[in-house]
């Protein structure tokens, strides 16, 4: 008799690289409360080897503690007026993430149009305006996946048609962390980052 051993997210996302996670979180679900989305966009970021990270050179600080917890646990730190969703990704003392940048909403859009005051793309295709969107604050920082408000099934819903790969956004002057290929996305998805119109599939690049 084989015997069928359920694996945690916690177990699932540390048992391989950082990048093959960012790739496999396309297609997800992640939800809080009533409101669920579609992961079509992440970053990948490698910890204190890489210049755009918040643990670059191992610095450890009271913001960015959460990012040395074991895998499965959430990051959030906030930018300007915006938080920002970080999932890490391996072992405790291994600070490596991945940033969800972009949702395409599933269930409970009418209450994230309420508290984005928009609708459409516009509404989660951003880290901080997903995080908005779906009431995500500074006190779901260091929390657990699916223990706490957000979880998380590392079953794909959807399967991309095709992965579009770039440089992640905003890491200017960083040398080969600005250049490097870590972002990853749904091609032709409309709630991707600043995808153009002329390039969004009717089918929102699913299989």
């Amino acid at each position: 008799m084989i015997e069928i051993v359920k694996m945690t997210v916690e177990d699932q996302l540390q048992n391989q690289p950082t990048i093959t996670s960012a790739r496999d979180l396309l297609g997800c679900v992640l939800t809080v409360g009533a409101c669920s989305g579609l992961i079509v966009e992440t970053e990948a970021y490698l910890g204190e080897g890489d210049r755009a990270a918040h643990a670059f050179g191992g610095r450890r600080t009271p913001r960015n503690s959460a990012l040395y917890d074991a895998a499965g646990t959430v990051y959030v730190y906030q930018m300007r007026q915006y938080c920002l969703l970080k999932l890490v990704t391996q072992a405790k003392a291994v600070p490596q993430c991945v940033l969800i940048r972009a949702l395409e909403p599933l269930t409970g859009l009418a209450l994230m149009a309420q508290r984005r005051g928009v609708s459409g793309p516009a509404l989660t295709n951003g880290p901080g305006k997903l995080c908005q969107a779906l009431a995500l604050t500074r006190a779901d920082n260091a929390t657990l996946l699916n223990r706490n408000r957000l979880c998380l099934s590392l079953m794909p819903a959807r399967l991309p048609q095709t992965i579009g790969v770039a440089p992640r956004i905003g890491v200017p002057n960083k040398g080969e962390a600005t250049t490097a290929p870590l972002r990853f996305f749904v091609q032709g998805n409309q709630y991707v980052s600043d995808m153009k119109r002329a390039l969004v599939d009717q089918r929102g690049g699913w299989q």
